[in-house]
């Protein structure tokens, strides 16, 4: 333990940023020695609430034509679906963006195929828990025609890139880094707390942003489509995978691992516990990177 660390402040309500790294590298760890089959319904449940978080942001902001009041409320809503993510410790395939770098960071081991697979599983799970809570609000007949209206709104606004050509494309990896920037972010913030409304309102601040930035998380982007499964809107699933879901993806991994993973790791590299640095890793994964 550093000297200088102040770990033990009784009346700090918030952590550290050194041992928010240190959280990071022990849940990056914890989620790999969980079982295929666990990542995979933590994923699924995690898709489930971004794409009820979809739906907030379509529900709250229906009918709101004033750029500052719709930007808020939709941020608010998509807030909601984050905060069931992080409060329930389901596994959302942006957030492990920054919890497997900052284990693979403290390791001296490079990406190993557990890992990898873990990224796949994640995010497989991810899509089929939006398709699956997108499915069932189609067939449930709750929705009437103005919120699809509202739904159009959001999805030509992450779809509008696809006019640009290949230089659109890059615009939709761009704008990754930058939705993942912030949710990374607000994964700091919401670890920093040590209350459940702290973690609340670190997870709303960011989201607000992206959400009002139009910035592409391919997460969000799967609840949006998802939730037109059923209802044929003019977009085709093979545009939104090919120039929207892979480029923002590509970004996502990014701002997630370099801009908010790669720099704190490195920033507070010498103030994190040493009891906490990988020195030894784990047999299996010592053999898989034979």
């Amino acid at each position: 333990m550093k000297k200088n660390r102040k770990a033990d402040v009784p009346d700090r309500q918030y952590f550290f940023p050194a041992q928010i790294i240190e959280y990071f590298i022990e849940e990056g760890k914890a989620a790999l020695q969980i079982t295929n089959l666990a990542q995979f319904i933590l994923s699924f449940m995690a898709g489930s609430f971004i794409a009820f978080g979809a739906l907030g942001s379509v529900l709250l902001s229906m009918e709101v034509d004033t750029p500052g009041p719709f930007n808020l409320l939709s941020g608010v809503g998509f807030a909601i679906g984050y905060a069931m993510i992080f409060l329930s410790g389901s596994i959302l395939f942006t957030e492990i963006n920054v919890l497997l770098p900052s284990y693979i960071l403290q390791s001296k081991y490079w990406i190993s195929k557990k890992v990898l697979r873990f990224w796949g599983i994640c995010y497989i799970g991810n899509f089929l828990g939006a398709l699956f809570v997108g499915l069932l609000l189609n067939l449930s007949g709750s929705l009437d025609k103005e919120f699809y209206e509202g739904l159009l709104k959001f999805m030509e606004k992450k779809m509008a890139f696809t006019d640009r050509g290949t230089w659109g494309w890059f615009q939709v990896l761009f704008s990754g880094i930058l939705a993942n920037w912030l949710i990374g972010i607000a994964a700091v913030l919401a670890t920093a707390a040590r209350d459940v409304m702290g973690k609340i309102f670190g997870i709303l601040l960011p989201v607000i942003i992206f959400e009002a930035g139009n910035f592409q998380h391919a997460v969000a982007n799967m609840g949006y489509f998802s939730i037109t499964v059923l209802e044929g809107f003019k977009y085709s699933w093979w545009e939104f995978i090919l120039l929207n879901l892979i480029p923002a993806s590509i970004g996502n991994l990014i701002g997630g691992g370099i801009l908010v993973s790669l720099l704190l790791s490195f920033a507070f590299k010498e103030d994190i516990d040493e009891d906490v640095l990988l020195e030894e890793e784990d047999e299996n994964l010592i053999k898989e990177n034979k």
